[in-house]
């Protein structure tokens, strides 16, 4: 690659798209190879705000040089505005409405298909890998949350919170409120409460689609039907079948993909790629800092690159 082709591509950034897919209206990061040899689709946590990724997807680009369409697809009604007037979306409905995505969207079936996905987004990636067997090459799970914890306090007062549809509407409610007040005051409340070293990128991701009452209420009820799915024994079936197109990534001190999930997919599924991350500073909520961002970008560049040469 000479020098010019390496500046046209170093200078792409990512581009915003609203997609319709079986009647429902999501929002789309994208960035598109002159001539990619694999597509890469990646599947968000909860939340699914995909604009809290920008980082994330330009750096991975980069650093596959420019070889590699990226799609970044966001959750339903996780968005901007209310495209479905208040409609809530469990796990399951969201895991179809990705299906129904690869088939609308991602029709090349010349071009491999490599998933990555972050926290919920492991077990839907893992969902598309059964789906679509022939077109998936492989994919990358990001601290996946793949098993209620029930040591988390954490995790038992989301669960807490998002089971009750008071508390819910509560809260939510609460969040809009914060949603309209001027953008200098929101700003000032995100970065001081839950953003305190958080990047610009999450800060107004946070502010533009998070603070939103259809964003919230459909956050937590995704969360409900998480931790309901959760609860259940994972397809190690299936995924000792997958194993070789399956990598995970944990890291110590998170509750959502904890050390005893680690040694669990080890034990049941000895063949498949499992890591830890060792460099201290870097959390499950990655997307979050420039530095997280750059950081697991690096990774699962690295891995597509290793798994590109086989």
């Amino acid at each position: 690659m000479d020098q010019e082709d390496l500046q046209s591509f170093s200078r792409r950034r990512v581009e915003f798209r609203l997609c319709n897919v079986s009647g429902y209206t999501n929002e789309l990061l994208e960035i598109h190879s002159d001539n990619p040899s694999l597509h890469v689709l990646f599947i968000p946590g909860n939340p699914g705000i995909i604009s809290f990724y920008k980082d994330f997807v330009e750096s991975l680009y980069q650093l596959l040089g420019g070889r590699v369409s990226i799609t970044a697809i966001g959750h339903i009604c996780q968005t901007n505005k209310d495209w479905e007037g208040g409609r809530l979306f469990s796990l399951q409905e969201q895991i179809d409405h990705k299906i129904e995505f690869v088939k609308q969207e991602l029709q090349n079936k010349e071009i491999p298909l490599l998933l990555v996905g972050h926290s919920i987004g492991s077990p839907i990636s893992i969902e598309l890998c059964r789906w679509f067997p022939d077109r998936v090459v492989y994919c990358i799970g990001l601290y996946p949350f793949m098993m209620v914890n029930r040591q988390s306090r954490w995790q038992l007062l989301i669960e807490k919170l998002a089971g009750s549809p008071l508390l819910s509407t509560l809260f939510s409610s609460f969040a809009a409120l914060l949603g309209v007040l001027p953008v200098r005051a929101s700003s000032f409340v995100v970065k001081k409460t839950i953003g305190k070293s958080w990047s610009r990128t999450a800060s107004e991701a946070a502010c533009s689609h998070l603070l939103k009452y259809h964003t919230m209420r459909n956050v937590l009820y995704m969360a409900k039907t998480e931790f309901e799915k959760l609860s259940e024994t994972p397809d190690w079936k299936f995924m000792k079948k997958a194993s070789e197109k399956l990598s995970f990534l944990f890291c110590k001190d998170d509750h959502w993909a904890p050390m005893h999930v680690f040694e669990e997919i080890c034990k049941q599924v000895p063949e498949v790629d499992v890591s830890v991350e060792r460099e201290e500073g870097h959390k499950h909520a990655f997307c979050c800092s420039e530095a997280g961002s750059l950081h697991i970008a690096q990774y699962v560049a690295s891995l597509i690159k290793n798994h590109l040469s086989d």
